[in-house]
């Protein structure tokens, strides 16, 4: 999955005089702060006009230090992740879903975590991963030292709830947002402690459904008068009330952290990020764009970008160029002097000389055409105008809500963004959704390989708990003759423990696990019979799969080889009504 070159990627090539020591002193190198927010559309934040809520810790990273007005991400969440992470198209580094292996980055992508990690940096993720769960795809295969929070796309339950530490499962602490805050600030705190600069990323993931948030936010929110206009006048909904709730409670934990790097006396030397992963999940006020989450148009794809570096960038600065997540990385390399490989291809631009030298940057800075993609839709935005993925074009200084076509009135920019598309379509789209990538397990360099229900293919009557992979189980295990089954490769020989995530009305099931020749026999010897949880929570029902307090019992260990095949589970004796339900096995190495 490595699409060719494209004709008409601005290539920035990155050549930089090395140091005789390739590492970064922390006396002269600033600390980077990211926050990634999931599913939160442009308009849900006061800075951007909405005065149904208040987001002002969020705001203060825009009055000072530069806010940028049209910068752009992907419509959903991996690739816009994938596109922070590696200065590079989603396409590019083989991503092309959102679920069942689709996440993942190409192993040959090198992420801006590499780049610091070698430099000196402690690196660290708290959060929402979504790039790839079983190592080296795994946040602590990709350059973070430290990772604390899920891999998965979404998580069925908010609270205290099953986690994991650097590939070690873990139990949460209350809810999750406060939860991962809490693990960035003690990174942060001991990166300080330490005098090493830092990394800390923290791809929160909300507003993303289920729709949970603590009381004291949502009692704001639940019979509140709601004044932001909504499309066809409709009134606000209680999923559209608990977005804004978990909206202020993503704002306190954005404030804890700016109030810790204080205390700390590191805020003059930290760079701050705040940007979205994609359009508003629901119905919401976003400015009047067209387009919201799985959508190209402009609600579906625009996101606020603010950057804080105080004494570096002027107070209340903004940006009018288009920019996009892909730049962030070449932007973050320039501004902290951390080496980068010379050879190394990226589709982002540095925005410095945006921000940083205002007399000549309208002059020097080119004229760019970015692609926005999902699925089969490609949308393509320059400056002034935007071709949508079924060819209309607007303009979209005069009609930002793209209400009116001018495809006749400007023919050239017609011509010029649909070659544009036409050449993405050609260059990187054949063959892209061609993944035959198995899921790597029992890697060396990892503690623990988790095999979710995600990631395995069930055949016969056994039904996934949800027509969503992420964060689903496997149920109505009723005929012997159905399995469930994961294309995998081993990475190298073992033996391996094998623990088993499941919930069962009755006991008895006599079952196996076999990868080739390799086979471990293993019965159900206890029921666990369990209702399903997280409604009680929900604040909004969700579409998405509920999850359940599954059981991990050891069922042996296994003899593993080197090399790719299917690791299949199996029921050979099914007394009860089912033989189990699946939520997951762990393989951990001997």
């Amino acid at each position: 999955m490595n699409p060719p070159v494209s004709v008409f990627r601005i290539i920035a090539v990155a050549i930089l005089a090395l140091a005789a020591a390739n590492v970064v002193h922390a006396a002269d190198s600033p600390n980077v702060v990211i926050f990634l927010s999931d599913d939160q559309g442009w308009g849900d934040l006061s800075s951007s006009g909405n005065s149904d809520l208040a987001t002002p810790h969020i705001d203060s990273l825009a009055k000072e230090g530069v806010s940028f007005d049209r910068f752009y991400v992907s419509p959903v969440c991996s690739p816009t992740r994938a596109e922070f992470l590696t200065g590079r198209h989603h396409a590019r580094a083989g991503v092309y879903g959102t679920s069942r292996g689709g996440e993942r980055m190409d192993l040959d992508e090198v992420t801006v975590a590499d780049l610091f990690q070698k430099a000196g940096y402690r690196t660290g993720a708290f959060g929402k991963w979504h790039n790839g769960m079983q190592y080296p795809y795994h946040p602590n295969g990709r350059g973070f030292d430290e990772f604390y929070g899920f891999c998965s796309g979404h998580w069925g339950n908010y609270y205290d709830a099953m986690f994991e530490h650097n590939g070690r499962i873990v139990q949460g602490e209350g809810f999750c947002v406060d939860d991962f805050t809490n693990k960035a600030m003690d990174f942060i705190s001991e990166a300080v402690k330490q005098e090493k600069p830092f990394l800390a990323y923290l791809p929160y993931n909300t507003p993303h459904s289920p729709m949970q948030v603590p009381d004291e936010y949502w009692e704001k929110f639940a019979k509140r008068k709601l004044e932001m206009p909504l499309p066809g006048n409709r009134k606000g909904s209680a999923h559209l009330r608990c977005a804004l709730a978990m909206c202020e409670n993503l704002d306190w934990n954005v404030g804890r952290v700016l109030a810790k790097l204080d205390e700390l006396g590191v805020t003059e030397n930290t760079i701050v990020i705040w940007f979205h992963d994609n359009g508003p999940n629901g119905l919401r006020w976003n400015g009047g764009m067209r387009g919201r989450k799985g959508q190209t148009d402009e609600g579906g794809v625009r996101s606020p970008l603010y950057l804080k570096w105080p004494g570096k960038v002027k107070a209340g600065s903004e940006v009018a160029e288009i920019c996009s997540a892909r730049d962030l990385l070449p932007t973050l390399w320039s501004i902290t002097g951390v080496p980068i490989k010379k050879d190394l291809e990226l589709d982002g631009m540095d925005l410095t000389p945006l921000f940083t030298d205002t007399s000549s940057k309208t002059a020097a800075w080119p004229d760019r055409i970015l692609i926005n993609h999902f699925g089969d839709k490609v949308s393509a935005r320059s400056q002034g105008f935007r071709l949508d993925d079924t060819g209309r074009l607007y303009d979209m200084i005069a009609d930002p809500g793209q209400t009116k076509e001018v495809n006749k009135e400007f023919p050239k920019v017609e011509k010029e963004l649909s070659e544009a598309v036409q050449r993405f379509r050609k260059d990187l789209l054949p063959g892209y959704k061609d993944d035959d990538r198995p899921f790597v397990i029992a890697h060396p360099d990892a503690p623990l390989t988790q095999l979710p229900a995600r990631d395995a293919v069930a055949t016969g009557q056994i039904k996934r708990s949800n027509i969503y992979p992420n964060c689903s189980y496997y149920a109505n295990w009723v005929n012997t003759k159905d399995k469930i089954k994961f294309t995998a490769e081993v990475a190298e020989s073992g033996k391996f423990k094998v623990v088993l995530y499941y919930a069962s009305k009755s006991a008895g099931a006599k079952c196996e696990l076999r990868f080739k020749d390799s086979v471990l026999p293993f019965e159900i010897a206890e029921a666990h019979d369990v209702p399903e949880i997280g409604a009680e929570q929900d604040r909004d029902p969700r579409i998405e799969s509920y999850v359940k307090a599954f059981k991990a019992i050891p069922i042996g260990e296994i003899e593993l080889q080197k090399g790719k095949g299917e690791l299949i589970l199996r029921a050979l004796e099914i007394p009860g009504e089912e033989a189990f339900e699946f939520r997951m096995l762990t393989l951990e190495r001997l």
